[in-house]
């Protein structure tokens, strides 16, 4: 068995779609808006933003925004296969990573975030807030893909309540 610790966490979800889907879902402008940023952009290299349509590349940078959030998450795309596998550097230092496994009836989604610092803010606000938030958003993309609905709040503001990002499940 693998040894918990603060500085990475795995978080695993069958979801009832084809591998192209949940690529799309997690690698383009268009899929990742679809159920799970109220905005997201992707600048390749040369400084231009992708198409909503077009997958991201290893050297993109992007900007993400949620829902209920008015900060920004800024990195960079590290991998992006094209097919099943993408890393990114997100919640600078730390990295995620998403693998996508067809296990025939289902694909078997793996995200991994990893080197978190171990300070007490970060094993509060990255290993505790990424690793609640990343189950809450796999559970939406699940529920999204095989059901067509979207768990996340969108229809109330909830912005000025000090606590909602760690009170709210449905952030």
């Amino acid at each position: 068995m693998e040894k918990l610790s603060f500085d990475s966490f795995t978080k695993k979800i069958y979801v009832k779609a084809s591998l192209e889907k949940l690529y799309w879902c997690w690698a383009t402008t268009e899929g990742i808006s679809s159920w799970f940023l109220r905005k997201a952009v992707y600048t390749n290299e040369s400084n231009q933003v992708r198409n909503s349509r077009e997958h991201i590349q290893a050297g993109d940078s992007y900007i993400w925004e949620w829902h209920n959030w008015d900060g920004q998450e800024k990195g960079t795309v590290l991998q992006a296969n094209g097919s099943n596998f993408i890393e990114i550097l997100f919640a600078d230092p730390s990295k995620v990573s998403v693998t996508l496994e067809d296990q025939g009836t289902a694909v078997l989604v793996t995200l991994k975030q990893y080197d978190i610092p171990t300070d007490e803010k970060s094993m509060l606000d990255i290993h505790h807030g990424c690793s609640n938030g990343w189950t809450f958003w796999l559970a939406n993309l699940k529920a999204y893909l095989e059901h067509g609905v979207l768990l996340n709040e969108t229809e109330f503001d909830l912005r000025d309540i000090p606590l909602a990002g760690y009170q709210f499940v449905n952030m």
